[in-house]
């Protein structure tokens, strides 16, 4: 049922224009399970809804009416002028599923008017720095300060999202009854069992984030770790959490760039979520520079989400560049693998864990909501929307094989082909049963 009402929250004086109701109906299919409010009274009714879209400001139409599509549904959602009622997650997917194939804003014709036309000023955390005008991506300076838009928030914020094990990467879920910790403790106990890891071996992991695949390595697989992170906050925070842990001996993580990184004849190196970052340009020159700083029969393990096809570009949508991921970059898995083989490994193993990372966001999400309150208090609302719609987009994103997480591994052989691998994984089996 679609009901029109009287504007009841200033749209300019002597404005007249389809109701707000009328304009979704023309987006959104009618078996949508998604109601609708408009600021001008107009509204939508749907049986057994999973949520309510709220336009609440004439604002919102001005952002997206300026830039139809994900982008100006962000402006307007973390400005505030649009609210979702209900399960966000539901509610998104039910709108991508039955928005109304052929039809997008340019399409309204006569139902826009010249008002909703002009560009408001974009919410503050949009705002493009200085030091991403004109300047070449995946410098060093670069790199540095877009880790820290993202990065270094607020370790108390990513606490109350990622939860005790402070692990900001895919977690694997054993079994749907897993928790979130153990499913975090999962997938760093499968990275070290995929890098067959043994005592006195040496580590490196290529942003180490907070330290949580360093500490474990350390603590229960007895290599010497050093991980590193271009994160100011990320490498406090590490730091303190080994002191604590009683492994500053074996394990430490810096605040460095991985390029910068001097030591070789590692054992493994990790490389998880860490890739994105890189840029596609220079995935080459990343793996040639890793295979050099392995021993021979040593291993490298690179976890990264990945495109679904080697056809689609590889810089991500204007949301997540903008607002979450400045300069980030995605690659199909084919891409990152034959940038490996080309650069000196034997790739021995690939392993999707596309529905994990699904399930992964799912509880961080979940963590979130949980916390609402205080994570406003830390880092403000607009950011805490930021990141609540980010998790929700991405989490749709792997549910419905949008983007994809690849584990792979690589071996740097020796001069005579010896790879020191067993001719089949064992790290399945538990830990007890690996000699």
């Amino acid at each position: 049922m679609i009901s029109s009402g009287r504007h009841a929250t200033g749209s300019p004086a002597g404005s007249r224009t389809s109701s707000l109701a009328e304009i979704f109906a023309l987006l959104v299919g009618d078996a949508a399970p998604v109601g609708f409010r408009g600021y001008d009274g107009s509204r939508v009714e749907r049986d057994g809804a999973v949520g309510t879209l709220e336009v609440l400001r004439p604002r919102a139409m001005r952002f997206l009416a300026t830039a139809p599509g994900q982008l100006g549904l962000a402006r307007a959602y973390v400005a505030g002028d649009i609210e979702i009622r209900g399960d966000l997650h539901e509610t998104l997917l039910a709108l991508l599923e039955h928005r109304r194939q052929g039809t997008s804003w340019r399409d309204l014709g006569g139902s826009l008017r010249p008002w909703m036309l002009r560009r408001p000023e974009l919410p503050p955390e949009e705002s493009l720095p200085a030091w991403r005008r004109g300047i070449a991506a995946h410098t060093r300076g670069r790199d540095a300060r877009a880790i820290a838009h993202h990065y270094d928030v607020s370790n108390r914020f990513y606490e109350l999202v990622l939860g005790p094990s402070m692990v900001y990467s895919c977690a694997v879920f054993d079994s749907p009854e897993v928790g979130l910790d153990e499913a975090q403790e999962e997938k760093l106990d499968l990275v070290c069992r995929k890098l067959g890891l043994e005592p006195g071996q040496r580590m490196l992991d290529i942003g180490a984030g907070w330290g949580g695949l360093v500490r474990h390595a350390a603590e229960h697989y007895g290599v010497r770790a050093v991980g590193v992170t271009l994160s100011r906050a990320q490498a406090e925070w590490a730091r303190e959490s080994l002191a604590a842990a009683g492994l500053a001996e074996r394990a430490e993580v810096r605040q460095l760039d991985y390029r910068d990184v001097g030591e070789a004849g590692f054992d493994a190196i990790s490389s998880i979520g860490a890739m994105e970052h890189i840029g596609t340009a220079q995935l080459g020159s990343h793996f040639g520079a890793m295979v050099e700083r392995l021993r021979p029969m040593g291993r490298m393990l690179n976890h990264a989400i990945a495109r679904t096809h080697s056809g689609q570009r590889n810089r991500p949508g204007p949301f997540i560049d903008r607002y979450v991921f400045p300069d980030g970059e995605l690659q199909a898995p084919g891409t990152v693998i034959a940038a490996m083989h080309d650069n000196g490994f034997e790739v021995r193993h690939e392993e999707n864990l596309r529905e994990h990372y699904a399930a992964t966001l799912r509880e961080w999400g979940a963590n979130l909501e949980r916390g609402w309150d205080e994570a406003v208090a830390e880092v403000g609302a607009g950011r805490a929307r930021v990141w609540r719609l980010y998790m929700a987009l991405s989490r749709i994103g792997f549910q419905t094989n949008r983007i994809q997480i690849h584990q792979v591994l690589g071996v740097r052989t020796t001069a005579a082909g010896e790879s020191g691998r067993p001719p089949r994984p064992a790290w399945r089996l538990d830990r007890s049963q690996i000699s």
